[in-house]
């Protein structure tokens, strides 16, 4: 049997998500120069640092950031937990855009507008990540199936038992 660094209950949530955000990253790889600087105007009005970043060049690493995040999350290699912090790191910057652009939703509530209901769905992407982060790093124990139980409580006995030989063959010699 393959042990894989997932369990069955995270498949659903990392193949929605990774889903999702592989096709919106696929989606953006070749955005021309009028769709670059729109994302580029939108995300640096909300976080300024970005404004010194060439349009392109800012849409290109977007799109290669879904790309990895999406691959990663659909990727059984990659550990949950590893997958969900990517997630909720990206996630949260998106849904930084919601909660800090104006307009995006209605005053005095975090319920979103009809220009912000395009953004609000990121808190999804949010839960699913700290959810992933959580997952992974509860119950990480190996499981040890009934059959393998069996086998090292079998070996361990074995194994207490020579030394139990061993043990009384040594006290006899020191009679």
């Amino acid at each position: 049997m393959l042990n894989l660094p997932i369990t069955l209950s995270e498949i659903a949530p990392r193949i929605s998500a990774g889903a999702f955000i592989l096709n919106s990253g696929l989606g953006k790889r070749g955005a021309d120069e009028d769709a670059a600087a729109y994302m580029h105007g939108f995300a640096s009005g909300t976080y300024p640092f970005l404004k010194d970043v060439p349009p392109k060049q800012f849409a290109q690493v977007l799109a290669t950031t879904e790309i990895a995040i999406g691959a990663a999350l659909l990727t059984p290699f990659v550990p949950t937990f590893v997958a969900g912090t990517a997630l909720t790191a990206f996630s949260g910057g998106l849904l930084g855009l919601y909660l800090k652009t104006p307009g995006m939703r209605k005053p005095g509530s975090l319920a979103p507008t009809e220009q912000g209901l395009s953004l609000a769905k990121d808190s999804w992407l949010v839960g699913i990540g700290i959810g992933l982060m959580t997952r992974g790093l509860i119950e990480r124990r190996p499981r040890v199936t009934v059959k393998k139980a069996r086998k090292v409580a079998a070996k361990q006995a074995k194994q207490a038992a020579k030394e139990a030989k061993l043990e009384a063959k040594a006290a006899r010699r020191r009679s």
